[in-house]
């Protein structure tokens, strides 16, 4: 990320083109306004976007809502003050599902313009795959980061829950809220990983299982995990079987439930005031509130036990891979996809990737890629290893 101060001017210049030249199609962008950079260091001169859920000085802060249209920031929130802090250039901000929830925002795939991108970090992955920006902000409280990289054919990182402040973005469901990132690819990944301050660990040969049985997925999905794990065994890496019974489909339902009460809580005060005017969000809170306090102590109880069992079968292997989507992204931008490939990982807290598998024809496909709670550098050590066996 060392860059000379004309190849930052026309690094951002550069993506200022494409941006002019393709969002009017793609719609990745909810406002385009670079702004200073508040210090120097690794990350000087580089551009990136900012969900439009996460604070902004100055520059439009509306919530995927069109209630809060033209609604402009503050303060920066703290992800992207330590962003600027260290050279990084906001270029501007990306569309998002409202509420980082369900209602789609105009965002279309860049692989193929009459499918969605994903969600609910929508413009994030969309701006990164198209180009428009090397690195982008995005947040997860279920797949909101893994599954539109999925889809995008980019790189997604979530890293531990907890691991960034959550100052100045959004809640929806703050035992589960996490921040992430969009980057072209894992070792691009890294690199943000290091200029951010953080261990990046050394090369490792870690051993990798793969759920037994698998949560179900699309054929395409199931056929491309096993040609990828079938090219990754052949190039001598070891992938070993992990008996988890229901645990993921479980984890992924008790996400959602977790998801729902908490979010009703929110977004109560919302919801008295605008009814209906808050889309899916209204049926959310409607349906949130339902819920009886001891069923969501017992959702956050089985969470709470399945983390160290987790940890546990880690030790023989520790990186687990699954597919980060049960499919590729779907027709239409009337929903953004199902996220229960990667909500069991957010609801564990632990830290997850996806790279994408090498599809020769059609939308992209992604491997997801995670380890136990805090070892963030041997994810992304795992998925730069993963991606130059695999050539995508």
């Amino acid at each position: 990320m060392n860059a000379t101060p004309a190849e930052r001017e026309r690094g951002v210049q550069e993506c200022l083109h494409r941006i002019k030249a393709m969002d009017p199609s793609i719609q990745a962008w909810v406002q385009v306004s670079p702004q200073k950079p508040t210090g120097n260091g690794p990350l000087s001169g580089i551009p990136f976007g900012v969900k439009d859920i996460i604070e902004t000085k100055g520059l439009l802060t509306e919530f995927g809502s069109p209630i809060y249209k033209g609604r402009i920031g503050t303060a920066d929130a703290a992800i992207v003050r330590e962003m600027r802090s260290r050279g990084g250039i906001l270029l501007g901000k990306t569309q998002c599902t409202s509420f980082a929830y369900k209602t789609p925002p105009p965002t279309r795939n860049p692989r193929d313009l009459a499918h969605t991108p994903g969600g609910s970090s929508s413009g994030s992955a969309a701006a990164v795959a198209a180009g428009m920006v090397p690195i982008a902000i995005g947040t997860q409280t279920r797949g909101s980061v893994l599954r539109p990289a999925s889809f995008c054919g980019v790189t997604g990182f979530k890293p531990s829950y907890g691991w960034f402040s959550m100052d100045g973005v959004l809640p929806l469901a703050k035992t589960q809220d996490t921040l992430g990132f969009f980057a072209h690819s894992a070792s691009d990944m890294l690199l943000l990983w290091k200029a951010l301050g953080h261990d990046t660990g050394k090369e490792e040969s870690s051993r990798l299982g793969v759920p037994d049985p698998l949560q179900e997925v699309e054929p395409e999905m199931a056929n491309a995990l096993a040609k990828t794990l079938a090219v990754l065994r052949g190039k001598g890496v070891s992938i070993e079987p992990v008996k988890m019974g229901d645990m993921l489909d479980k984890l992924a339902r008790e996400n959602e439930l977790i998801m729902f009460y908490e979010g009703a809580q929110v977004h109560k005060q919302r919801y008295e005031q605008y009814g209906s005017r808050l889309e899916d969000m209204a049926k959310l809170v409607e349906d949130g509130l339902k819920i009886p306090q001891e069923r969501y102590d017992e959702a956050m109880h089985f969470v709470a036990g399945c983390k160290p069992q987790v940890s546990e079968m880690m030790k023989a292997t520790p990186v687990i891979l699954t597919p980060a989507a049960p499919g590729a992204a779907l027709l239409g931008l009337s929903s953004t996809g199902d996220a229960k490939m990667n909500a069991p990982w957010t609801a564990l807290g632990t830290p997850a990737i996806s790279i994408p598998m090498p599809v020769p024809n059609g939308l992209p496909l992604g491997l997801q890629i995670t380890a136990d709670r805090g070892q963030e550098a041997r994810v992304l050590r795992t998925a730069m290893l993963l991606q130059s066996i695999l050539g995508t």
